[in-house]
């Protein structure tokens, strides 16, 4: 028998969820049937991404434009899923970007941008969406990271204390929440198929094959797996983490990396 998942009717939010690893994630649980709100800055982008989702599952999707790092961002977010849907069950906190280099070149501000996004507007957004979870006896949040919230590589600041500032975030609030029957997880990934690895193939002169950019890719950072992760497949693992399968699992947070991270 097929593994039911017991998400239909379900609401989520995803942060970030215009195009890339937030639209997979997106797709997936759409086409189990949650209505699922997506939220991002470029409103064209965002409006299409939803229409597509939309028209592919045949479950409602709501397409919230906005600047998650704003203060009142989070709220409106909130406020416009529940207006329509009636209700909050998920939130994945994903919108996040690849910030990092040499510590001695960053200043205040840089930190203060990758903290506003990754962190602060995380914590707005649980702050928001527990009471509604509360309310209707649960819920589920996972928070996308990457590895170096384990194990940080050299120039990969301020990334890496953002993250790890979210693997701190995940552990606590899970402890906290338990009684509330909310869990909370998070998937810290690795190299994973996304807009931001593809926007960089696509600047080369001229782009190489997408199979030979991610080998290569997948070459140098010694993927145990050989290969680089498909955003589909991360889709896969949060689906199953927001699921009813899934009611035991809280305060974890998985590799998503082929192995390569030396932290489990």
């Amino acid at each position: 028998m097929p593994l039911e998942l017991g998400l239909t009717g379900k609401v989520a939010l995803i942060t970030g969820g215009s195009e890339g690893l937030g639209r997979a994630m997106a797709h997936r649980l759409s086409a189990e049937g949650v209505r699922v709100a997506i939220c991002a800055r470029r409103e064209p982008v965002l409006r299409q991404a939803a229409a597509e989702i939309e028209a592919a599952t045949g479950t409602p999707v709501l397409a919230v434009p906005l600047d998650i790092t704003a203060p009142e961002a989070a709220a409106r977010f909130v406020e416009a899923a529940v207006e329509r849907f009636g209700r909050l069950d998920i939130l994945i906190n994903n919108a996040g970007t690849s910030a990092g280099g040499p510590f001695d070149a960053q200043d205040d501000a840089y930190w203060q941008g990758d903290f506003a996004l990754k962190v602060f507007a995380a914590a707005r957004c649980i702050r928001l969406a527990a009471p509604h979870m509360r309310r209707q006896g649960g819920g589920r949040i996972v928070n996308i990271l990457n590895t170096a919230a384990k194990a940080p590589r050299p120039e990969s600041l301020p990334t890496a204390a953002a993250r790890a500032a979210g693997l701190a975030l995940t552990k606590a609030l899970a402890h906290e929440y338990a009684r509330d029957r909310i869990l909370v997880n998070a998937v810290c990934i690795g190299l994973v198929k996304s807009m931001q690895w593809e926007r960089q193939r696509l600047a080369q002169s001229p782009p190489p094959p997408p199979e030979a950019f991610y080998a290569q890719m997948a070459a140098r950072a010694g993927i145990p797996l050989g290969r680089v992760g498909e955003a589909e497949e991360l889709a896969d693992l949060v689906a199953f983490l927001v699921s009813e399968r899934a009611a035991y699992i809280t305060g974890v947070a998985i590799n998503f990396d082929g192995g390569r991270c030396p932290v489990p």
